[in-house]
C-alpha cells in the first residue's frame, strides 16, 4: 500500500513541476511616426523580437504582438520572451509595422538592436516610416 502512495505522490510531484511555468522576460516600448497624420481605425500594429545573427536564413522570431491599433501614436507595445531563448554572441532586434487590410502603412527602416541581458532602456522608442504608394 505504501509502493501505491509513494508511486501516486511521486507522478503528482512530476506533473506540478512539468506544469511549472518558464520565467519569462519583457520589453515594453512604445510605436511612433513623425508624420502628422491619423491612422485609420481598422490600422493593425505588429511589433516582433528577432534573432537577427544569420543572414542567408530566415529571421527567428522570439516574441510578436499582433492586433488592432488602439488609439493614435504613440502605441505602446508589451513583449513577453523566454529569456532561455537568448544565445550568447547572437544579435537580437526589434521591427514594427502598421498595415490596413494588408496594405503596409508604416515600417521600421532602421535596425533597433536589443541586447537582452536586462540592461535595455524601457520603455523602448521605435520609429516607424511611410511607405511609399
Amino acid at each position: 500500500m505504501k509502493k501505491i502512495i509513494l508511486l501516486g505522490l511521486t507522478a503528482l510531484l512530476g506533473a506540478c513541476h512539468s506544469m511549472t511555468p518558464t520565467p519569462k522576460a519583457s520589453l515594453d516600448g512604445e510605436v511612433f511616426y513623425l508624420q502628422r497624420i491619423a491612422l485609420p481605425p481598422a490600422a493593425t500594429l505588429s511589433v516582433s523580437l528577432q534573432d537577427v545573427s544569420l543572414m542567408d536564413t530566415a529571421t527567428v522570431i522570439l516574441a510578436e504582438q499582433k492586433g488592432p491599433v488602439k488609439g493614435q501614436v504613440p502605441l505602446p507595445f508589451h513583449l513577453s520572451y523566454d529569456p532561455a531563448q537568448v544565445k550568447p554572441g547572437h544579435t537580437y532586434s526589434l521591427s514594427a509595422r502598421i498595415e490596413l487590410d494588408g496594405k503596409l502603412l508604416f515600417i521600421t527602416t532602421e535596425r533597433h538592436a536589443v541586447k537582452l541581458n536586462g540592461q535595455d532602456p524601457q520603455p523602448l522608442r521605435l520609429r516607424v516610416d511611410a511607405v511609399a504608394h
